[in-house]
Protein backbone atom coordinates (compact mmCIF):
# COMPACT_ATOMS: atom_id res chain seq x y z
CA UNK A 1 0.00 0.00 0.00
CA UNK A 2 1.35 3.43 -0.97
CA UNK A 3 1.92 5.71 2.00
CA UNK A 4 1.55 9.39 1.20
CA UNK A 5 3.31 12.15 3.12
CA UNK A 6 0.54 13.34 5.43
CA UNK A 7 -0.24 16.79 6.78
CA UNK A 8 1.59 18.96 4.25
CA UNK A 9 2.99 21.93 6.24
CA UNK A 10 1.14 20.45 9.22
CA UNK A 11 -2.30 21.40 7.85
CA UNK A 12 -4.90 18.97 9.17
CA UNK A 13 -7.90 21.26 8.74
CA UNK A 14 -7.82 24.16 6.30
CA UNK A 15 -10.22 27.06 5.81
CA UNK A 16 -12.58 24.77 3.91
CA UNK A 17 -12.11 21.79 6.24
CA UNK A 18 -9.51 19.79 4.33
CA UNK A 19 -6.20 18.29 5.27
CA UNK A 20 -3.31 19.00 2.90
CA UNK A 21 -1.35 16.09 1.50
CA UNK A 22 1.70 15.96 -0.74
CA UNK A 23 0.73 14.58 -4.16
CA UNK A 24 3.88 12.44 -4.35
CA UNK A 25 4.88 9.62 -2.05
CA UNK A 26 8.49 8.48 -1.85
CA UNK A 27 8.20 6.40 -5.02
CA UNK A 28 6.62 9.35 -6.81
CA UNK A 29 9.46 11.65 -5.78
CA UNK A 30 11.93 9.14 -7.21
CA UNK A 31 9.92 8.91 -10.43
CA UNK A 32 9.91 12.70 -10.74
CA UNK A 33 13.68 12.79 -10.24
CA UNK A 34 14.12 10.10 -12.88
CA UNK A 35 11.94 11.97 -15.41
CA UNK A 36 13.85 15.17 -14.76
CA UNK A 37 17.23 13.54 -15.30
CA UNK A 38 16.34 11.34 -18.28
CA UNK A 39 14.40 13.91 -20.30
CA UNK A 40 15.96 17.15 -19.08
CA UNK A 41 12.69 18.31 -17.56
CA UNK A 42 12.69 20.99 -14.87
CA UNK A 43 11.79 19.67 -11.42
CA UNK A 44 8.38 21.41 -11.03
CA UNK A 45 7.17 19.99 -14.35
CA UNK A 46 8.61 16.55 -13.55
CA UNK A 47 6.75 16.53 -10.22
CA UNK A 48 3.47 17.41 -11.93
CA UNK A 49 3.95 14.64 -14.50
CA UNK A 50 4.84 12.07 -11.84
CA UNK A 51 1.80 13.08 -9.75
CA UNK A 52 -0.37 12.33 -12.77
CA UNK A 53 1.25 8.89 -13.16
CA UNK A 54 2.93 9.70 -16.47
CA UNK A 55 5.46 6.95 -17.10
CA UNK A 56 8.79 7.27 -18.91
CA UNK A 57 7.28 5.56 -21.96
CA UNK A 58 4.50 8.15 -22.09
CA UNK A 59 6.44 11.35 -21.46
CA UNK A 60 7.20 12.37 -25.05
CA UNK A 61 3.65 11.75 -26.29
CA UNK A 62 2.29 13.46 -23.20
CA UNK A 63 4.34 16.63 -23.67
CA UNK A 64 3.78 16.69 -27.43
CA UNK A 65 0.40 15.00 -28.04
CA UNK A 66 -0.48 14.52 -31.70
CA UNK A 67 -3.65 13.39 -33.43
CA UNK A 68 -1.62 10.97 -35.52
CA UNK A 69 -0.41 8.99 -32.51
CA UNK A 70 -3.43 9.35 -30.24
CA UNK A 71 -6.48 9.14 -32.52
CA UNK A 72 -8.08 5.71 -32.01
CA UNK A 73 -8.64 3.29 -34.87
CA UNK A 74 -12.18 4.08 -36.08
CA UNK A 75 -12.85 0.43 -36.85
CA UNK A 76 -12.64 -0.40 -33.12
CA UNK A 77 -15.99 1.38 -32.63
CA UNK A 78 -18.98 -0.85 -33.20
CA UNK A 79 -21.04 0.30 -36.21
CA UNK A 80 -18.51 2.95 -37.29
CA UNK A 81 -18.12 1.25 -40.68
CA UNK A 82 -21.89 1.14 -41.15
CA UNK A 83 -22.28 4.77 -40.09
CA UNK A 84 -19.56 6.16 -42.32
CA UNK A 85 -20.65 4.02 -45.29
CA UNK A 86 -24.16 5.46 -44.98
CA UNK A 87 -22.84 9.03 -44.70
CA UNK A 88 -20.62 8.41 -47.73
CA UNK A 89 -23.64 7.13 -49.66
CA UNK A 90 -25.54 10.31 -48.78
CA UNK A 91 -22.63 12.42 -50.08
CA UNK A 92 -22.39 10.50 -53.36
CA UNK A 93 -26.15 10.64 -53.92
CA UNK A 94 -26.49 14.29 -52.82
CA UNK A 95 -29.24 13.33 -50.37
CA UNK A 96 -31.14 15.68 -48.08
CA UNK A 97 -29.78 15.14 -44.57
CA UNK A 98 -31.02 16.34 -41.19
CA UNK A 99 -28.65 16.56 -38.24
CA UNK A 100 -30.59 16.09 -35.00
CA UNK A 101 -28.53 17.61 -32.20
CA UNK A 102 -28.67 18.47 -28.53
CA UNK A 103 -29.10 22.02 -27.23
CA UNK A 104 -25.86 22.23 -25.25
CA UNK A 105 -22.34 23.17 -26.41
CA UNK A 106 -21.38 19.60 -27.32
CA UNK A 107 -24.56 19.21 -29.35
CA UNK A 108 -24.04 22.54 -31.13
CA UNK A 109 -20.39 21.80 -31.93
CA UNK A 110 -21.16 18.25 -33.10
CA UNK A 111 -23.92 19.55 -35.35
CA UNK A 112 -21.66 22.28 -36.75
CA UNK A 113 -18.81 19.87 -37.55
CA UNK A 114 -21.04 17.49 -39.49
CA UNK A 115 -22.91 20.38 -41.15
CA UNK A 116 -19.71 21.97 -42.45
CA UNK A 117 -18.43 18.63 -43.71
CA UNK A 118 -21.61 17.66 -45.59
CA UNK A 119 -22.33 21.10 -47.04
CA UNK A 120 -18.79 21.18 -48.47
CA UNK A 121 -19.96 18.47 -50.86
CA UNK A 122 -23.07 20.42 -51.81
CA UNK A 123 -25.66 18.50 -49.78
CA UNK A 124 -28.93 20.02 -48.59
CA UNK A 125 -28.37 19.85 -44.84
CA UNK A 126 -30.67 20.98 -42.04
CA UNK A 127 -29.90 21.11 -38.31
CA UNK A 128 -32.76 20.36 -35.94
CA UNK A 129 -32.37 21.16 -32.23
CA UNK A 130 -35.37 20.21 -30.03
CA UNK A 131 -37.00 22.76 -27.76
CA UNK A 132 -35.68 22.12 -24.25
CA UNK A 133 -38.93 22.97 -22.47
CA UNK A 134 -41.45 21.54 -24.96
CA UNK A 135 -39.69 18.48 -26.44
CA UNK A 136 -37.04 17.72 -23.85
CA UNK A 137 -33.75 16.02 -24.60
CA UNK A 138 -33.10 13.90 -27.66
CA UNK A 139 -35.17 12.66 -30.61
CA UNK A 140 -38.92 12.26 -30.22
CA UNK A 141 -41.29 10.43 -32.58
CA UNK A 142 -43.22 13.56 -33.60
CA UNK A 143 -40.12 15.45 -34.65
CA UNK A 144 -38.68 12.47 -36.52
CA UNK A 145 -41.91 12.00 -38.49
CA UNK A 146 -41.94 15.71 -39.33
CA UNK A 147 -38.37 15.58 -40.63
CA UNK A 148 -39.25 12.55 -42.73
CA UNK A 149 -42.26 14.37 -44.18
CA UNK A 150 -40.02 17.31 -45.07
CA UNK A 151 -37.95 15.08 -47.33
CA UNK A 152 -34.90 13.97 -45.38
CA UNK A 153 -33.67 10.55 -46.44
CA UNK A 154 -31.04 10.37 -43.69
CA UNK A 155 -31.15 11.64 -40.12
CA UNK A 156 -27.92 11.68 -38.13
CA UNK A 157 -28.37 12.19 -34.41
CA UNK A 158 -25.37 13.74 -32.64
CA UNK A 159 -24.91 13.91 -28.85
CA UNK A 160 -28.25 12.14 -28.50
CA UNK A 161 -30.24 9.20 -29.86
CA UNK A 162 -28.64 6.27 -28.06
CA UNK A 163 -31.61 6.01 -25.71
CA UNK A 164 -34.38 6.93 -28.17
CA UNK A 165 -35.41 3.70 -29.94
CA UNK A 166 -39.08 4.69 -30.30
CA UNK A 167 -38.17 7.93 -32.06
CA UNK A 168 -35.77 6.10 -34.36
CA UNK A 169 -38.43 3.50 -35.18
CA UNK A 170 -40.82 6.34 -36.07
CA UNK A 171 -38.32 7.61 -38.65
CA UNK A 172 -37.59 4.14 -40.03
CA UNK A 173 -41.32 3.49 -40.47
CA UNK A 174 -41.35 6.57 -42.68
CA UNK A 175 -38.57 5.11 -44.82
CA UNK A 176 -35.81 7.32 -43.40
CA UNK A 177 -32.43 5.92 -42.41
CA UNK A 178 -30.99 6.90 -39.02
CA UNK A 179 -27.35 7.01 -37.92
CA UNK A 180 -26.63 7.65 -34.23
CA UNK A 181 -23.37 9.29 -33.08
CA UNK A 182 -23.65 9.55 -29.31
CA UNK A 183 -21.54 9.14 -26.17
CA UNK A 184 -24.07 8.94 -23.35
CA UNK A 185 -24.49 5.98 -21.03
CA UNK A 186 -27.04 3.50 -22.30
CA UNK A 187 -28.58 0.15 -21.47
CA UNK A 188 -29.54 -2.51 -23.98
CA UNK A 189 -28.86 -1.77 -27.64
CA UNK A 190 -32.02 -1.51 -29.74
CA UNK A 191 -31.41 -2.43 -33.41
CA UNK A 192 -33.75 0.27 -34.72
CA UNK A 193 -31.00 2.52 -36.14
CA UNK A 194 -29.04 1.72 -39.29
CA UNK A 195 -25.93 2.36 -37.22
CA UNK A 196 -25.44 3.23 -33.57
CA UNK A 197 -21.92 4.44 -32.76
CA UNK A 198 -21.36 5.03 -29.07
CA UNK A 199 -18.15 4.19 -27.18
CA UNK A 200 -20.33 3.79 -24.08
CA UNK A 201 -22.70 1.21 -25.53
CA UNK A 202 -22.38 -1.96 -23.43
CA UNK A 203 -20.92 -4.09 -26.23
CA UNK A 204 -18.37 -1.52 -27.47
CA UNK A 205 -14.75 -2.42 -26.79
CA UNK A 206 -13.02 0.65 -28.23
CA UNK A 207 -12.03 1.93 -24.79
CA UNK A 208 -12.89 5.49 -25.87
CA UNK A 209 -15.76 6.16 -23.49
CA UNK A 210 -14.18 9.44 -22.38
CA UNK A 211 -14.87 11.10 -25.77
CA UNK A 212 -17.47 13.84 -26.03
CA UNK A 213 -19.88 13.71 -28.97
CA UNK A 214 -17.92 16.26 -31.00
CA UNK A 215 -14.77 14.16 -30.66
CA UNK A 216 -16.67 11.11 -31.88
CA UNK A 217 -18.21 13.05 -34.78
CA UNK A 218 -14.76 14.31 -35.79
CA UNK A 219 -13.42 10.75 -35.87
CA UNK A 220 -16.42 9.67 -37.98
CA UNK A 221 -15.87 12.59 -40.37
CA UNK A 222 -12.16 11.78 -40.66
CA UNK A 223 -12.92 8.13 -41.45
CA UNK A 224 -15.54 9.13 -44.03
CA UNK A 225 -13.03 11.49 -45.64
CA UNK A 226 -10.50 8.69 -45.91
CA UNK A 227 -13.09 6.59 -47.77
CA UNK A 228 -13.82 9.52 -50.07
CA UNK A 229 -10.11 9.83 -50.90
CA UNK A 230 -9.96 6.11 -51.63
CA UNK A 231 -12.88 6.36 -54.05
CA UNK A 232 -11.30 9.30 -55.84
CA UNK A 233 -14.64 10.71 -57.05
CA UNK A 234 -14.18 14.18 -55.56
CA UNK A 235 -11.39 16.48 -56.79
CA UNK A 236 -11.51 18.95 -53.91
CA UNK A 237 -11.73 17.90 -50.28
CA UNK A 238 -12.33 19.82 -47.05
CA UNK A 239 -9.58 20.58 -44.54
CA UNK A 240 -11.22 18.98 -41.52
CA UNK A 241 -8.42 20.16 -39.20
CA UNK A 242 -10.24 23.50 -39.35
CA UNK A 243 -13.02 21.88 -37.30
CA UNK A 244 -10.72 21.24 -34.34
CA UNK A 245 -11.68 24.53 -32.68
CA UNK A 246 -15.20 23.12 -32.38
CA UNK A 247 -13.90 19.81 -31.04
CA UNK A 248 -11.82 21.62 -28.40
CA UNK A 249 -14.74 23.83 -27.36
CA UNK A 250 -17.03 20.83 -26.89
CA UNK A 251 -14.38 18.73 -25.13
CA UNK A 252 -13.78 21.42 -22.52
CA UNK A 253 -17.43 22.43 -22.04
CA UNK A 254 -18.71 18.85 -21.74
CA UNK A 255 -16.17 18.33 -18.93
CA UNK A 256 -14.94 15.02 -20.30
CA UNK A 257 -11.55 13.79 -19.03
CA UNK A 258 -8.59 15.51 -20.68
CA UNK A 259 -6.75 12.28 -21.36
CA UNK A 260 -5.70 10.41 -24.50
CA UNK A 261 -6.78 11.99 -27.76
CA UNK A 262 -8.86 14.56 -25.85
CA UNK A 263 -5.62 16.32 -24.85
CA UNK A 264 -4.55 16.49 -28.50
CA UNK A 265 -8.02 17.73 -29.50
CA UNK A 266 -7.81 20.64 -27.06
CA UNK A 267 -4.18 21.58 -27.70
CA UNK A 268 -4.53 21.50 -31.50
CA UNK A 269 -8.04 22.96 -31.33
CA UNK A 270 -6.90 25.97 -29.33
CA UNK A 271 -4.31 26.74 -32.00
CA UNK A 272 -7.08 26.72 -34.62
CA UNK A 273 -9.41 28.76 -32.39
CA UNK A 274 -6.77 31.47 -31.88
CA UNK A 275 -6.72 31.99 -35.65
CA UNK A 276 -10.40 33.07 -35.38
CA UNK A 277 -11.25 31.37 -38.67
CA UNK A 278 -14.72 30.44 -37.41
CA UNK A 279 -16.78 33.64 -37.61
CA UNK A 280 -19.01 32.53 -34.74
CA UNK A 281 -16.16 31.86 -32.31
CA UNK A 282 -14.51 35.15 -33.34
CA UNK A 283 -17.72 37.15 -32.78
CA UNK A 284 -18.49 35.48 -29.46
CA UNK A 285 -14.94 36.13 -28.25
CA UNK A 286 -15.38 39.82 -29.03
CA UNK A 287 -18.69 40.22 -27.20
CA UNK A 288 -17.26 38.28 -24.25
CA UNK A 289 -14.45 40.82 -24.04
CA UNK A 290 -11.62 38.32 -24.43
CA UNK A 291 -8.50 40.34 -25.13
CA UNK A 292 -5.90 37.61 -24.98
CA UNK A 293 -5.11 34.30 -26.73
CA UNK A 294 -7.92 31.82 -26.17
CA UNK A 295 -7.31 29.22 -23.49
CA UNK A 296 -9.22 26.48 -21.69
CA UNK A 297 -10.72 28.95 -19.21
CA UNK A 298 -12.17 31.06 -22.00
CA UNK A 299 -13.75 28.03 -23.66
CA UNK A 300 -15.29 26.67 -20.49
CA UNK A 301 -16.31 29.82 -18.63
CA UNK A 302 -16.82 32.57 -21.22
CA UNK A 303 -17.75 31.05 -24.57
CA UNK A 304 -19.51 27.89 -23.37
CA UNK A 305 -22.03 29.57 -21.03
CA UNK A 306 -23.02 32.03 -23.76
CA UNK A 307 -23.68 29.24 -26.26
CA UNK A 308 -25.60 27.32 -23.60
CA UNK A 309 -27.73 30.37 -22.81
CA UNK A 310 -29.70 29.87 -26.02
CA UNK A 311 -30.69 26.35 -25.04
CA UNK A 312 -31.47 27.35 -21.46
CA UNK A 313 -33.71 30.38 -21.85
CA UNK A 314 -33.84 31.39 -25.52
CA UNK A 315 -33.75 29.91 -29.02
CA UNK A 316 -32.20 26.46 -28.64
CA UNK A 317 -30.78 26.55 -32.19
CA UNK A 318 -28.77 29.76 -31.74
CA UNK A 319 -25.56 27.96 -30.77
CA UNK A 320 -25.52 25.74 -33.85
CA UNK A 321 -26.43 28.72 -36.07
CA UNK A 322 -23.58 30.76 -34.62
CA UNK A 323 -21.01 28.03 -35.21
CA UNK A 324 -22.12 27.30 -38.80
CA UNK A 325 -22.60 30.81 -40.18
CA UNK A 326 -19.97 32.01 -42.62
CA UNK A 327 -20.83 35.72 -42.56
CA UNK A 328 -19.43 38.13 -39.99
CA UNK A 329 -22.62 40.18 -39.81
CA UNK A 330 -24.75 37.15 -38.95
CA UNK A 331 -22.14 35.98 -36.45
CA UNK A 332 -22.08 39.37 -34.74
CA UNK A 333 -25.87 39.49 -34.54
CA UNK A 334 -26.19 35.98 -33.06
CA UNK A 335 -23.28 36.54 -30.67
CA UNK A 336 -24.90 39.73 -29.35
CA UNK A 337 -28.16 37.87 -28.85
CA UNK A 338 -26.44 35.04 -26.99
CA UNK A 339 -24.54 37.54 -24.86
CA UNK A 340 -27.81 39.24 -23.89
CA UNK A 341 -29.41 35.88 -23.12
CA UNK A 342 -26.43 34.95 -20.97
CA UNK A 343 -26.84 38.18 -18.97
CA UNK A 344 -30.52 37.38 -18.54
CA UNK A 345 -29.59 33.86 -17.48
CA UNK A 346 -27.20 35.26 -14.87
CA UNK A 347 -29.92 37.53 -13.50
CA UNK A 348 -32.39 34.65 -13.24
CA UNK A 349 -29.71 32.48 -11.66
CA UNK A 350 -28.90 35.13 -9.03
CA UNK A 351 -32.59 35.51 -8.13
CA UNK A 352 -33.18 31.76 -7.89
CA UNK A 353 -29.97 31.24 -5.91
CA UNK A 354 -31.08 33.85 -3.39
CA UNK A 355 -34.45 32.12 -3.06
CA UNK A 356 -32.75 28.76 -2.60
CA UNK A 357 -30.42 30.06 0.09
CA UNK A 358 -33.19 31.61 2.18
CA UNK A 359 -33.95 28.27 3.77
CA UNK A 360 -30.27 27.35 4.02
CA UNK A 361 -28.84 30.47 5.67
CA UNK A 362 -28.55 28.89 9.11
CA UNK A 363 -26.36 26.05 7.87
CA UNK A 364 -22.75 26.03 9.05
CA UNK A 365 -19.95 23.71 7.98
CA UNK A 366 -20.73 21.28 10.83
CA UNK A 367 -24.44 21.28 9.98
CA UNK A 368 -24.08 20.70 6.26
CA UNK A 369 -26.62 18.04 5.23
CA UNK A 370 -25.73 14.94 3.29
CA UNK A 371 -27.51 16.30 0.24
CA UNK A 372 -29.40 19.50 -0.53
CA UNK A 373 -32.76 19.32 -2.30
CA UNK A 374 -34.37 22.70 -2.98
CA UNK A 375 -37.58 23.24 -4.94
CA UNK A 376 -39.60 26.28 -5.90
CA UNK A 377 -42.66 27.11 -7.94
CA UNK A 378 -41.92 29.22 -10.99
CA UNK A 379 -38.21 28.50 -11.23
CA UNK A 380 -36.92 28.37 -14.79
CA UNK A 381 -36.21 24.72 -15.69
CA UNK A 382 -33.24 25.75 -17.82
CA UNK A 383 -31.41 27.25 -14.85
CA UNK A 384 -31.77 24.52 -12.22
CA UNK A 385 -28.59 22.71 -13.30
CA UNK A 386 -26.47 25.80 -12.70
CA UNK A 387 -28.31 26.42 -9.44
CA UNK A 388 -27.51 22.89 -8.24
CA UNK A 389 -23.85 23.40 -9.16
CA UNK A 390 -23.65 26.64 -7.15
CA UNK A 391 -25.19 25.01 -4.09
CA UNK A 392 -22.86 22.03 -4.40
CA UNK A 393 -19.85 24.36 -4.50
CA UNK A 394 -20.98 26.38 -1.48
CA UNK A 395 -22.05 23.52 0.79
CA UNK A 396 -19.66 20.86 -0.56
CA UNK A 397 -22.32 18.18 -0.81
CA UNK A 398 -24.54 16.79 -3.60
CA UNK A 399 -27.36 19.18 -4.48
CA UNK A 400 -30.61 19.06 -6.42
CA UNK A 401 -32.56 22.09 -7.63
CA UNK A 402 -36.13 21.41 -8.79
CA UNK A 403 -38.51 23.64 -10.73
CA UNK A 404 -42.20 23.05 -9.88
CA UNK A 405 -44.72 23.69 -12.65
CA UNK A 406 -48.31 24.88 -12.24
CA UNK A 407 -49.69 21.38 -12.91
CA UNK A 408 -47.78 19.89 -9.98
CA UNK A 409 -45.10 18.18 -12.04
CA UNK A 410 -41.50 19.11 -11.42
CA UNK A 411 -38.18 18.76 -13.20
CA UNK A 412 -34.75 19.22 -11.69
CA UNK A 413 -31.04 18.71 -11.97
CA UNK A 414 -28.47 17.39 -9.53
CA UNK A 415 -24.73 17.91 -9.20
CA UNK A 416 -22.47 15.68 -7.15
CA UNK A 417 -19.13 15.60 -5.37
CA UNK A 418 -16.31 13.13 -5.96
CA UNK A 419 -17.17 9.79 -4.39
CA UNK A 420 -20.96 9.99 -4.78
CA UNK A 421 -22.42 8.47 -7.95
CA UNK A 422 -25.55 10.53 -8.51
CA UNK A 423 -26.58 8.67 -11.66
CA UNK A 424 -26.82 5.36 -9.80
CA UNK A 425 -28.87 6.93 -7.01
CA UNK A 426 -31.30 8.51 -9.46
CA UNK A 427 -31.81 5.24 -11.31
CA UNK A 428 -32.50 3.52 -7.97
CA UNK A 429 -35.02 6.25 -7.08
CA UNK A 430 -36.80 5.68 -10.39
CA UNK A 431 -37.01 1.96 -9.74
CA UNK A 432 -38.40 2.57 -6.24
CA UNK A 433 -41.13 4.85 -7.62
CA UNK A 434 -39.86 8.07 -6.03
CA UNK A 435 -39.09 9.59 -9.43
CA UNK A 436 -41.14 9.46 -12.60
CA UNK A 437 -38.03 9.68 -14.75
CA UNK A 438 -34.35 10.22 -14.18
CA UNK A 439 -30.88 9.50 -15.44
CA UNK A 440 -27.38 10.81 -15.69
CA UNK A 441 -23.84 9.96 -14.73
CA UNK A 442 -21.70 10.08 -11.60
CA UNK A 443 -21.42 13.86 -11.33
CA UNK A 444 -24.71 15.08 -12.80
CA UNK A 445 -28.28 13.85 -13.20
CA UNK A 446 -31.72 15.01 -14.26
CA UNK A 447 -35.02 14.09 -12.62
CA UNK A 448 -38.77 14.33 -13.19
CA UNK A 449 -40.83 14.07 -10.02
CA UNK A 450 -44.30 14.75 -8.65
CA UNK A 451 -44.18 17.83 -6.40
CA UNK A 452 -45.86 15.80 -3.66
CA UNK A 453 -42.89 13.43 -3.48
CA UNK A 454 -40.09 16.01 -3.18
CA UNK A 455 -39.93 15.86 0.63
CA UNK A 456 -39.86 12.06 0.50
CA UNK A 457 -37.10 12.20 -2.12
CA UNK A 458 -35.08 14.59 0.08
CA UNK A 459 -35.43 12.32 3.11
CA UNK A 460 -34.55 9.23 1.07
CA UNK A 461 -31.39 10.83 -0.30
CA UNK A 462 -30.20 12.03 3.10
CA UNK A 463 -30.71 8.57 4.58
CA UNK A 464 -28.76 7.05 1.70
CA UNK A 465 -25.90 9.53 1.80
CA UNK A 466 -25.53 10.58 5.43
CA UNK A 467 -22.64 8.34 6.43
CA UNK A 468 -21.06 8.47 2.96
CA UNK A 469 -20.85 12.26 2.73
CA UNK A 470 -19.80 12.65 6.37
CA UNK A 471 -16.98 10.18 5.76
CA UNK A 472 -15.91 12.01 2.61
CA UNK A 473 -15.82 15.32 4.47
CA UNK A 474 -13.88 13.80 7.36
CA UNK A 475 -11.22 12.50 4.96
CA UNK A 476 -11.29 15.29 2.40
CA UNK A 477 -7.79 16.19 1.27
CA UNK A 478 -6.12 18.68 -1.04
CA UNK A 479 -3.25 17.17 -3.00
CA UNK A 480 -0.36 19.64 -3.18
CA UNK A 481 2.19 19.46 -6.00
CA UNK A 482 4.79 21.68 -4.38
CA UNK A 483 5.81 24.83 -2.54
CA UNK A 484 6.06 28.17 -4.31
CA UNK A 485 7.22 31.63 -3.30
CA UNK A 486 5.80 34.91 -4.54
CA UNK A 487 9.19 35.61 -6.11
CA UNK A 488 9.18 32.22 -7.86
CA UNK A 489 5.72 32.64 -9.35
CA UNK A 490 6.90 33.76 -12.78
CA UNK A 491 5.52 33.69 -16.28
CA UNK A 492 8.33 31.31 -17.21
CA UNK A 493 7.19 28.83 -14.55
CA UNK A 494 3.59 29.11 -15.76
CA UNK A 495 4.58 28.43 -19.36
CA UNK A 496 6.68 25.45 -18.27
CA UNK A 497 3.81 23.91 -16.32
CA UNK A 498 1.44 24.44 -19.26
CA UNK A 499 3.37 21.71 -21.11
CA UNK A 500 1.58 19.22 -18.82
CA UNK A 501 -1.80 20.69 -19.83
CA UNK A 502 -4.44 21.25 -20.93
CA UNK A 503 -5.83 21.12 -17.42
CA UNK A 504 -9.39 20.30 -16.48
CA UNK A 505 -11.44 17.18 -15.86
CA UNK A 506 -9.16 14.16 -15.45
CA UNK A 507 -6.03 16.34 -15.46
CA UNK A 508 -6.35 18.80 -12.57
CA UNK A 509 -4.47 22.06 -12.39
CA UNK A 510 -1.20 21.82 -10.43
CA UNK A 511 -1.70 22.96 -6.84
CA UNK A 512 1.03 24.94 -5.10
CA UNK A 513 1.24 26.41 -1.62
CA UNK A 514 2.65 29.84 -0.79
CA UNK A 515 3.86 29.16 2.79
CA UNK A 516 3.63 31.85 5.47
CA UNK A 517 2.93 34.68 3.05
CA UNK A 518 1.40 37.96 4.21
CA UNK A 519 -2.14 38.65 3.06
CA UNK A 520 -2.92 42.24 2.06
CA UNK A 521 -5.44 44.37 0.18
CA UNK A 522 -8.34 41.89 0.33
CA UNK A 523 -11.34 43.41 -1.45
CA UNK A 524 -14.43 42.25 -3.27
CA UNK A 525 -14.49 42.58 -7.05
CA UNK A 526 -17.04 41.55 -9.65
CA UNK A 527 -19.78 39.20 -8.50
CA UNK A 528 -18.52 37.79 -5.22
CA UNK A 529 -14.81 37.43 -6.07
CA UNK A 530 -12.00 38.44 -3.72
CA UNK A 531 -8.92 40.19 -5.08
CA UNK A 532 -5.84 40.36 -2.87
CA UNK A 533 -2.09 40.78 -2.69
CA UNK A 534 0.23 38.15 -1.20
CA UNK A 535 3.85 38.88 -0.26
CA UNK A 536 6.81 36.85 0.97
CA UNK A 537 9.31 37.78 3.68
CA UNK A 538 11.40 39.77 1.17
CA UNK A 539 8.37 41.88 0.31
CA UNK A 540 7.85 40.45 -3.20
CA UNK A 541 4.15 40.78 -4.02
CA UNK A 542 1.93 38.52 -6.07
CA UNK A 543 -1.60 39.38 -7.14
CA UNK A 544 -4.19 36.74 -6.28
CA UNK A 545 -7.91 36.12 -6.68
CA UNK A 546 -10.43 33.78 -5.09
CA UNK A 547 -13.43 33.27 -7.36
CA UNK A 548 -16.96 33.31 -5.87
CA UNK A 549 -15.43 33.35 -2.38
CA UNK A 550 -17.62 36.00 -0.73
CA UNK A 551 -19.87 34.36 1.85
CA UNK A 552 -17.96 31.06 1.82
CA UNK A 553 -15.70 29.54 4.47
CA UNK A 554 -12.65 30.43 2.35
CA UNK A 555 -13.82 34.01 1.84
CA UNK A 556 -14.54 34.49 5.55
CA UNK A 557 -11.10 33.11 6.44
CA UNK A 558 -9.33 35.46 4.03
CA UNK A 559 -11.24 38.53 5.25
CA UNK A 560 -10.47 37.78 8.90
CA UNK A 561 -6.76 37.17 8.24
CA UNK A 562 -6.03 40.44 6.46
CA UNK A 563 -2.52 41.59 7.34
CA UNK A 564 -1.51 38.20 8.75
CA UNK A 565 0.83 35.46 7.55
CA UNK A 566 -1.01 32.40 6.25
CA UNK A 567 -0.46 29.40 4.01
CA UNK A 568 -2.22 29.94 0.68
CA UNK A 569 -2.99 27.08 -1.74
CA UNK A 570 -3.94 27.52 -5.36
CA UNK A 571 -2.99 27.54 -9.02
CA UNK A 572 -0.60 29.76 -10.95
CA UNK A 573 -1.99 31.51 -14.01
CA UNK A 574 -1.52 34.64 -16.12
CA UNK A 575 -3.57 37.80 -15.96
CA UNK A 576 -3.74 39.89 -19.13
CA UNK A 577 -4.19 43.65 -18.80
CA UNK A 578 -3.56 46.28 -21.47
CA UNK A 579 -1.79 43.69 -23.59
CA UNK A 580 0.59 42.70 -20.79
CA UNK A 581 0.61 39.29 -19.08
CA UNK A 582 1.59 39.02 -15.44
CA UNK A 583 1.53 36.09 -12.99
CA UNK A 584 -1.56 35.74 -10.82
CA UNK A 585 -2.44 33.16 -8.16
CA UNK A 586 -5.91 31.62 -8.02
CA UNK A 587 -6.62 30.89 -4.36
CA UNK A 588 -8.56 27.68 -3.64
CA UNK A 589 -7.74 27.15 0.04
CA UNK A 590 -5.84 28.63 2.96
CA UNK A 591 -4.69 27.70 6.44
CA UNK A 592 -3.05 29.13 9.54
CA UNK A 593 0.64 28.23 10.02
CA UNK A 594 1.43 26.04 13.00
Amino acid sequence: MIQRKQNFLGVTRSAVGRSWTESLDREGVNNARSLSQKFGIAEPLARVLAARSVSEDEVLNYLEPTLKTLTPDPTTFIDMEKATDRILQAINRKEKVTIFGDYDVDGACSSAILYQFLTFFGLDVHIYIPDRLVEGYGPNPQAMRMLADEGSSLIVTVDCGANSPEAIKAAREKGVDVVVLDHHQMGEVDPAANALVNPNRPDDRSGQGYLCAAGLVFIAVAWTLKKIRTEGKHKTLPDILRYLDLVALATVCDVVPLVGVNRAFVIKGLKVARMMSNPGIAALSRVAGIGEPLNVFHLGFLLGPRINAGGRIGDQALGARLLTTQTESDAESIAEELNALNQERQNIEAKQLLEAEVGLQSLTLDETPSVIVVAHEGWHPGIVGILAARLKEKFRCPAFAIAIKNDGTATGSGRSIAGVNLGELVREAVQSGLLEKGGGHAMAAGVTISSGKIDEFRKWLNEKLSSKVNDLHAHETLLVDGVLSASGATRELYEMLEKAGPFGSGNPLPVFVLPSHRLADVREVGKGHLMMSISNTEGKRLKAIAFRAVGTDLGDFLMTHLGKNIHVAGNLNLNYWNGQASPQFRVIDAAEPE
